[in-house]
This record gives C-alpha cells, sequence and structure tokens, in this order.
C-alpha cells in the first residue's frame, strides 16, 4: 500500500498507516521530521524543486533524483506500507506515486493506473517531468506521458487530501517464478 500526504500531514500519515518506509520529494533546505516509526535507512529524500523546465536558482527533478525512486521502490518489499509525500502531497508526490505503481507492475496499463490515480486524489497533477523522465527509464514509450496528460490538471487545492494506492504484493525472491 501507498498513501500519499503533504508536509503537513505527515506524522499522522505515518502513525495512521503503520508505514515503515517514506519518500520525501521536497526543495533542498526545507526541514522534514522523519518520524520515529521510520528508520533513516528507510527514509529516501530527494531534494529539488517542483518545476518541469530548468529555472535560474532553481533545481529541476532529474534522472538521477528518478533512479534513485526507482532503485528504493524496487528494494520495497511491500510488507508494510510506504508513505510518498511532498509539501502540498498534490505534484511531486503524486508523480511518485504514479511512477511507482508504474515501475512496480511493469505490465500494467498506465491509462488505467492514472486513471487509479485520478480516483484516489481529484486534486493530483503528477509533475510531467518527473513522470517523462520515468517513462524514458522504464521503456514506457510515452505511454506513461500520455496516461498523465489525459487525466489532465486536478482540481485546484492548496493542499492534499491524503490518499492511498494498492500495489501488488512482491514476489518472493526466493520461490519460483510464477506465469
Amino acid at each position: 500500500m501507498i498513501t500519499v500526504c503533504s508536509l503537513a500531514r505527515l506524522q499522522e500519515t505515518v502513525e495512521r498507516t503503520g508505514a515503515r518506509k517514506m519518500i520525501t520529494l521536497i526543495n533542498a533546505g526545507t526541514r522534514v521530521d522523519r518520524p520515529a516509526a521510520i528508520s533513516a535507512g528507510d527514509h529516501l529524500f530527494l531534494a529539488f524543486n517542483d518545476i518541469t523546465a530548468p529555472a535560474e536558482g532553481l533545481t529541476p527533478p532529474g534522472e538521477d533524483h528518478v533512479r534513485e525512486l526507482l532503485a528504493f521502490v524496487g528494494d520495497w518489499d511491500r510488507a508494510t506500507p510506504l508513505v510518498i509525500h511532498c509539501f502540498a502531497g498534490i505534484s511531486r508526490s503524486t508523480a511518485a506515486a504514479f511512477i511507482t505503481t508504474c515501475a512496480l507492475a511493469p505490465k500494467a496499463n498506465e491509462m488505467a493506473l492514472a486513471s487509479s490515480l485520478r480516483r484516489a486524489s481529484p486534486s493530483a497533477t503528477p509533475n510531467a517531468r518527473l513522470v517523462a523522465l520515468a517513462d524514458t527509464l522504464l521503456e514506457r514509450d510515452g505511454r506513461m506521458v500520455e496516461a498523465v496528460r489525459s487525466i489532465g490538471r486536478g482540481a485546484d487545492a492548496f493542499e492534499g487530501t491524503p490518499f492511498t494506492l494498492s500495489v501488488a504484493p512482491a514476489a518472493s525472491r526466493t520461490g519460483p517464478e510464477r506465469a
């Protein structure tokens, strides 16, 4: 289970969900108090601005950020919930949640995953640059970009309401492959 929230709702969301892993996508220098239930090794902190094109004095999301995200979620055993947050819980975190669902279900239909995101969060407006970078790295041939474009901009909101997306359980790493 993935739960997305804002920085303001982080502590209560981790407590409510029982999460043991966390991803932060936020501007460098923003104070984030890691909840006690999350160990330092189970917290990925990605520092960049919520922009879709380079701008002087700001750090755009980059390929290295997406690679770190993919590696972190690739190592997640899915036995306990994951919380993904950004400042408002609308753009960077919803993009990371969409990227995570695509990465963990490589054969899933991107439009269906984006539609699930929209149903879960009317305000979700995934950062287009993050999605485009992941689309390339995951070799989705533009389908992730088109899926996010198809759901459009979310409803106006200062802060997103926390929401949850389901993910398939991790396959056994020691057991036989399933068809």
